[in-house]
């Protein structure tokens, strides 16, 4: 007999987690008291619409509900009383929470907070139709591990080099048969040589600052290049790098993101305790969408007697990689890069965190780089997360849309600081027929420095 307590609407013996949650009864309201939307936050919003032309899906559909004003005025609704309908769900799924309208508002409404505390009511209350959950549950039980992550690259590579992934390309069936599987064929970037850092790597010259760095999940097992090129910028710049590979792993931004606070907050708590006592100045981390989750890690356990201080104490120290080297200043000579780059504004880089000069600072530093600015740089790529498997048509028109402004700056390398946005738009400039390298900051950093050949960053 198994010890799991019967649940309403569930089989006696079946956790909630299996089958998803159960969907509050009729006419309940649409949030219970575990961190609603806060209606003074609500409140905030005085429906200006500055949000709008910044919103990558009220861009695509024109529709007010899919915009920050109106989902905004769908949580009031919720507060009020209202019951979570498919319909508000759906909007609220809709969402990229790329973030953009924080930036664009005038009355600094906390869009930031809103939108996730209404995802993690969603995520406990709404029970979604089958073919969802089991999608998302295959989604969620990949993407924030790491080692199971790693156990693709064998397939994959082999995959890619028989040519079969061409030839079902050339079939067109996959889009038609299996949208979601099509769009991770699509982004899944070339496979090359698995590396792995040591547990910690010396500064090069005199100390200035012992970091710990993150290493991720995509990044670590996708683009392990971009971790080694952190590494080696970071030791330049005269920082003892702490990396402890095998005490790490998802920092929680993929499933804090998406709604699921309580695995995110057990992630959270790994990470703290895998550095809290580490002896580092600062937390380094070269993608966007993690910096940003790290850095609200006392917001996320603030609850936790046990955590509150340590993980408020952790997110005061995280830092994006070009953040710190603009704090410290650069020591290590750049090298000549004769290329000309467009940089892309990763969201949760440039929103959710404010960081945008830095980057720019860095690579007009580097002697003979051109750098280009991209059109309509608020407006997402359409990545955000895993938003373009869950949402793979409309993320392809972001994706596609990106790109088109992209190319236009003739630029011969695309850099860009977060995975997502750099396998996204790649994916894009191919389906558009263009050619185009793509690099992320801290490689185009470390190529310089080095006295690199530029062909490196172009291949």
């Amino acid at each position: 007999m198994s010890d799991v307590p019967a649940q309403r609407g569930l089989p006696h013996g079946v956790p909630r987690d299996v089958l998803g949650p159960v969907a509050p009864a009729p006419g309940e309201a649409a949030f219970d008291d575990d961190h609603p939307p806060r209606r003074d936050l609500v409140d905030d919003c005085v429906h200006c619409g500055f949000c709008l032309p910044t919103c990558p899906t009220y861009v695509l559909w024109g529709e007010e509900m899919d915009s920050p004003r109106g989902r905004i005025h769908l949580m009031k609704q919720g507060l009020d009383g209202e019951p979570l309908t498919p319909s508000m769900v759906a909007h609220v799924d809709r969402c990229l929470g790329c973030m953009a309208c924080v930036t664009a508002c005038p009355s600094g409404v906390r869009y930031d907070r809103l939108i996730e505390d209404t995802r993690q009511q969603v995520e406990r209350r709404h029970r979604r139709p089958r073919r969802e959950r089991v999608l998302r549950a295959a989604v969620f039980a990949l993407f924030p591990y790491p080692r199971r992550l790693r156990l693709l690259r064998g397939p994959l590579r082999a995959y890619q080099a028989s040519g079969l992934r061409r030839l079902v390309g050339r079939t067109g069936l996959l889009p038609r048969l299996a949208p979601q599987l099509a769009a991770l064929d699509s982004l899944a970037p070339r496979i090359g040589a698995a590396g792995r850092l040591p547990e910690r790597i010396a500064a090069r010259g005199p100390r200035r600052a012992t970091v710990g760095m993150l290493t991720g999940c995509v990044q670590h097992t996708f683009f392990p290049e971009v971790n080694a090129a952190t590494a080696r910028v970071l030791a330049a710049e005269g920082c003892d790098v702490l990396i402890l590979p095998e005490r790490q792993g998802c920092c929680g931004a993929l499933s804090v993101h998406n709604g699921r606070r309580a695995e995110a907050q057990r992630f959270a708590r790994a990470l703290v305790d895998a550095f809290d006592s580490a002896g580092i100045d600062y937390f380094v981390v070269n993608a966007a969408g993690c910096g940003s989750a790290l850095k609200e890690y006392g917001e996320l356990l603030a609850d936790d007697p046990a955590y509150a201080e340590r993980a408020a104490s952790f997110a005061g120290a995280v830092r994006d990689l070009c953040e710190l080297l603009v704090e410290l200043g650069s020591v290590a000579p750049r090298h000549p890069l004769p290329v000309t780059v467009a940089y892309h504004d990763a969201c949760h880089l440039a929103h959710a965190q404010g960081v945008r000069a830095q980057p720019r600072e860095l690579l007009r530093a580097v002697p003979r780089l051109a750098l280009r600015e991209i059109a309509d740089p608020e407006i997402c790529c359409g990545s955000a997360g895993v938003w373009n498997v869950l949402n793979p048509e409309p993320a392809g028109q972001l994706g596609e849309r990106k790109a088109h402004d992209v190319l236009a700056t003739g630029a011969e390398l695309l850099v860009t600081a977060n995975p997502g946005c750099l396998m996204q738009i790649a994916a894009a400039v191919r389906r558009q027929g263009g050619d185009l390298a793509v690099a992320h900051t801290a490689q185009v950093l470390d190529a310089s420095i080095r006295a690199r050949p530029v062909d490196d960053l172009l291949r």
